[in-house]
């Protein structure tokens, strides 16, 4: 089975957010190949989660998982120590008060 390019799946993840009139930009473009992606949600409230695909044995299945959470600076050092692990890295961030990420929808795991 082929897999999307990373920069597709950015561009169709921002598209999506986009239609739900969520803010989301590129904070570091990656790969455009193969390079994993790091989702960034900000509450605006000094608060922020990040998000990383994993693989879930039990459902056999894609999925995203929580990387990190707390504060907003705490959460960007752990992303910053990512990037330096992985210079191919894309990290998108999502800024919404009610939280929404939409990584929980069909098509995005």
């Amino acid at each position: 089975m082929s897999r999307l390019t990373a920069r597709f799946w950015v561009d169709a993840y921002l598209t999506r957010l986009r239609l739900f009139d969520i803010p989301g930009f590129v904070v570091s473009h990656g790969d455009d190949t193969g390079g994993a992606v790091l989702i960034k949600l900000n509450t605006l409230d000094g608060q922020a989660v990040v998000f990383h695909r994993s693989f879930d044995l039990q459902s056999d299945a894609r999925v995203w998982a929580e990387l990190a959470r707390g504060a907003e600076a705490e959460v960007d050092a752990v992303v910053t120590r990512q990037r330096g692990f992985d210079p191919d890295l894309w990290v998108v961030e999502v800024e919404d008060r009610a939280g929404r990420h939409l990584l929980d929808h069909d098509g995005l795991a």
